[in-house]
């Protein structure tokens, strides 16, 4: 074979293999990127089963776990005990959002007054509709933030933030209750479900939960709402 031939041939041969090799490392970080998503989309659904907030407050775990962060310094972690004092002040909500897309925030308490007779379930503590992307502070505030507040006695409760996207983009909310942070109205018994089907909500994106019981914040929080309800 003449020279000029061979190394074209040999420089073909090269060009190929790197092709190859690209699309081999391109289709391993695929996979890798989905086992990964995988992973932990099941460890949301088995965190959300074992403390039981499937079902008691809704069927399907969320697609990832919401990064909450309160102006404490404490975190929310799937479950994990904090204290009223630690979370009286409303907490900043990340996840992973469509930039052109808007949301609506839920914060509940299943366990009201306690987890073993729920005749309460839910306890509406926060609402939040049109979120744009992860900016909370630009949505439509209905319910406003309430920290936690169980009765002495009553044991641990859990409190769960849910974030649904909103599929037709922003929802007229205008007859929706607006309740502010002094006043019980419209927070006691109050079916999330429910606002999802009658507002066609979407997919549940993400979510995450703590656990709390009383401490000597909780009757200044009492006090705070019987100020204001009717």
């Amino acid at each position: 074979m003449p020279r000029t031939t061979l190394i074209v041939a040999i420089g073909l041969c090269l060009l190929l293999d790197g092709i190859w090799t690209a699309d081999s490392d391109s289709s391993t970080t695929s996979a890798g990127d989905v086992t990964t998503t995988t992973s932990k989309m099941a460890e949301v659904q088995q965190v959300f089963a074992q403390h039981e907030v499937i079902p008691d407050v809704i069927d399907t775990a969320p697609k990832e776990f919401a990064k909450i962060t309160y102006p404490s310094g404490v975190t929310v972690d799937g479950g994990n005990e904090l204290r009223p004092t630690q979370v009286k002040d409303q907490p900043r909500v990340e996840w992973t959002a469509k930039p052109d897309a808007y949301y609506t925030l839920f914060m509940v308490d299943p366990d009201a007054p306690n987890r073993k007779e729920p005749k309460f379930r839910e306890i509406g503590h926060w609402l939040v509709g049109n979120i744009p992307g992860t900016k909370v502070e630009d949505g439509d505030h209905m319910y406003a933030f309430v920290g936690s507040g169980p009765p002495n006695g009553s044991g641990l409760h859990r409190y769960v933030f849910l974030v649904y996207e909103q599929p037709a983009g922003r929802i007229d909310f205008s007859q929706a209750p607006r309740v502010s942070n002094r006043s019980r109205n419209h927070r006691v018994n109050y079916k999330h479900r429910e606002f999802v089907k009658q507002y066609g909500l979407g997919e549940l994106v993400a979510g995450n939960f703590y656990q709390a019981q009383y401490d000597d914040y909780v009757p200044t929080l009492h006090a705070q709402l019987s100020s204001g309800t009717e």
